[in-house]
Order: C-alpha cells, then sequence, then structure tokens
C-alpha cells in the first residue's frame, strides 16, 4: 500500500510540474485532464503527507525515549508516543478508503426521475413529497436543480417529473436513490383512518457528456408537436414540444417544459444522452454481478429499497436494514445520515473482495 501512495506522491508532484509548463497552459484539453487529475489526488495526497508525517514523529520520538531522560520529560514522550500511536490506526482505514476504486461517474451532475407507482393519487402525490425532499437535500448542498419535464396528477402530485441536479458530486451521493420507494400513511382522504401502503421509483443517472456516449444525429427521429400542459396560450398554440427516439434502442424522450422548441431540445437530449449511457452501464453492471456481489447503488430498478411509514415516524432502508425514528427530518431534505451509512456499506463490501 505504502509503494503505491508513494508512486501517487510522485505523479501528485509531476502534476504540479506540468501546470506551470507554459505549454500546458495554452493546452485547454490537457490543462483540463491535468488538473481534473491532481484534483482527484488531493485528498489522498494530504492523508498520506500526514500518515507520514506522524509516523515519522512516532519514530523520532521512540529514539528519545532510549535516551537517558530526567523522569518528567520521560513521561512527556511517553504521552507523545501514545498518542501519535492511536493516530495511525485511523490515518491507514482512511488510506484504505481512497484507494479503493473510485466510480467515475461520481463528480458529474445527476438527472433524476420520479414516477408515482401503485397507489393511484397517494403514489403521484408521494412522488411530489419525495421531490420536494431532494430539492430540499440539493439546497443543503448548495447544487443548483432544473426540472425538465413534469406531468402532474391534478390533486397537487406528479404523475412524472424529471429534473437535473447540477453540481460535482451530486451523482456520488444520490446514485443509491435508485429503486422503489415505499410509504405508508393514512391518506387526506381516507374517513376510516386505515392505513394505505402507496409506492413511487425513482432512476438517478449521470450525466453523460457528447464523448462518453455515441449517439449519432442519423439515429435520432425527431417529431414536434403543440403542448398539451398547462402554460398559456402560447405554450398550446405553437409547435414547441419536442419528442426525440433513438432508433437503435428504441429510447424515447418527450419535453415540453419550455415556450422554446430549441431549449426543449436541448433538455430532451441532454436525458436522451443519459439514458442511453445509463442503459450501458446497466448492462456492463449486470455481466460484472454474475461473479461479484452487487453493489450497493446497484441492483433491480423495481426493488424495494425503502419505507416511510408515517405513523411511527419511521423510515427504513431495507437493503442495509437502517431504521431510524427521523422521517420528518429526512422529508426535509436531512439525508446524510442515510446516504453516509450506504457508503460505508458498499466500501466495506469493496473491501471484503479485494479481501477475497
Amino acid at each position: 500500500m505504502l509503494d503505491k501512495l508513494q508512486s501517487l506522491e510522485d505523479r501528485y508532484e509531476k502534476l504540479n510540474e506540468l501546470l506551470s509548463d507554459p505549454e500546458i497552459v495554452n493546452d485547454t484539453k490537457k490543462l483540463r485532464d491535468y488538473s481534473k487529475e491532481q484534483s482527484d489526488l488531493t485528498d489522498i495526497i494530504e492523508v498520506y503527507r500526514e500518515y507520514k508525517e506522524v509516523s515519522e514523529e512516532l519514530k523520532e520520538a521512540k529514539v528519545m525515549q532510549d535516551e537517558k531522560l530526567d523522569a518528567d520529560m520521560q513521561e512527556m514522550v511517553k504521552m507523545e508516543i501514545s498518542e501519535l500511536e492511536e493516530q495511525l490506526p485511523g490515518l491507514e482505514e482512511k488510506l484504505k478508503v481512497l484507494l479503493l476504486p473510485k466510480d467515475p461517474n461520481d463528480d458529474k451532475s445527476v438527472i433524476m426521475e420520479i414516477r408515482g407507482a401503485a397507489g393511484g393519487d397517494e403514489a403521484a402525490l408521494f412522488a411530489a413529497d419525495l421531490y420536494r425532499m431532494y430539492a430540499k437535500f440539493a439546497e443543503s448542498q448548495g447544487w443548483k436543480m432544473d426540472v425538465m419535464e413534469s406531468s402532474s396528477s391534478g390533486v397537487g402530485g406528479y404523475k412524472e417529473i424529471i429534473f437535473m441536479i447540477n453540481g460535482k458530486g451530486a451523482y456520488s451521493k444520490l446514485k443509491y436513490e435508485n429503486g422503489a420507494h415505499r410509504v405508508q400513511r393514512v391518506p387526506d382522504t381516507e374517513s376510516g383512518g386505515r392505513i394505505h401502503t402507496s409506492t413511487a421509483t425513482v432512476v438517478a443517472m449521470p450525466e453523460a457528456e457528447e464523448v462518453e456516449v455515441d449517439v449519432h444525429e442519423k439515429d435520432i427521429r425527431v417529431d414536434t408537436f403543440t403542448s398539451s400542459g398547462p402554460g398559456g396560450q402560447s405554450v398550446n398554440t405553437t409547435m414547441s414540444a419536442v419528442r426525440l427516439t433513438h432508433l437503435p434502442t428504441g429510447t424515447v424522450v418527450s419535453i415540453q417544459d419550455e415556450k422554446s422548441q430549441i431549449k426543449n431540445k436541448e433538455k430532451a437530449m441532454k436525458i436522451l444522452r443519459a439514458r442511453i449511457y445509463d442503459k450501458v452501464r446497466q448492462e456492463a453492471q449486470a455481466e460484472y454481478d454474475q461473479t461479484r456481489k452487487s453493489a450497493v447503488g446497484s441492483g433491480d430498478r423495481s426493488e424495494r429499497i425503502r419505507t416511510y411509514n408515517f405513523p411511527q415516524n419511521r423510515v427504513t432502508d431495507h437493503r442495509i436494514g437502517l431504521t431510524i425514528q427521523k422521517l420528518d427530518q429526512i422529508l426535509e431534505g436531512k439525508l446524510m445520515e442515510v446516504i453516509d451509512a450506504l457508503i460505508m456499506e458498499e466500501q466495506t463490501s469493496k473491501m471484503e473482495q479485494i479481501g477475497e
């Protein structure tokens, strides 16, 4: 592990030299690539340098311990050695985690789709609750949010809502939301006080760049039509809505959120590219899972991953057996306790696989 860390530090120093080279500074692509590589290494290099510093201080303290010192000085050295020895295991664990294979999509923005599933109007209302939860979480992280398409249910809920969360690392935290979310509560329309169970599905996809997905214009059929949703006279009378069909995969995206056909097409292309990229990733993951245990963040999209129980103010994540009595806080966007537990579980799983 130490040899690997030293090679990474050598590369980090080399990148510092490259980024000060005028030839690199004037090459936009190389400057961007090297800057990203350096940024990706920063966390692990900082911890590694701290580890080396503590190790060196411990070595020096042990040398001092062997020297002839007065009683007070011996006690001080003994305390220093004890403190330094306590620090090392924690730093070693941090380094092991930072050396784990990183999902190349973790730093990306995320496109999310929420759909009301079983439960009619109550499912649509729950879909709206989930959307607000993610919106508040995004706000707490300092990320920007953009609704790309929505279809309301008429009772204040959503049959479907598609939105993009722009921010570094958004996908790394929200990728665990893939799957079926279940709610248990008494609907406002229920006069007998009976608890109903409804579900909504969530899909989280990393934003895909053009270079990552080979989508040719000749493979896309573009249809335009008048918008059917709310938005006023101009929305309903102009050919602003766009439907893109990717012929090789049969992927279809329709957008009518904007009054501008150009803006609708741009949004539709982002979703189309993300869906195709996600499809390729899912197929690769399925092949990988035939020989390896599936990670927490990947799996069947129809799998029930979490239950939100209103009567008991309880949230349960079924994948890791986590139950917390903080439903009210979770719905206010305070998701980090759940996300941190999922990240920890995935890291532990990866360490076990490396050990095997």
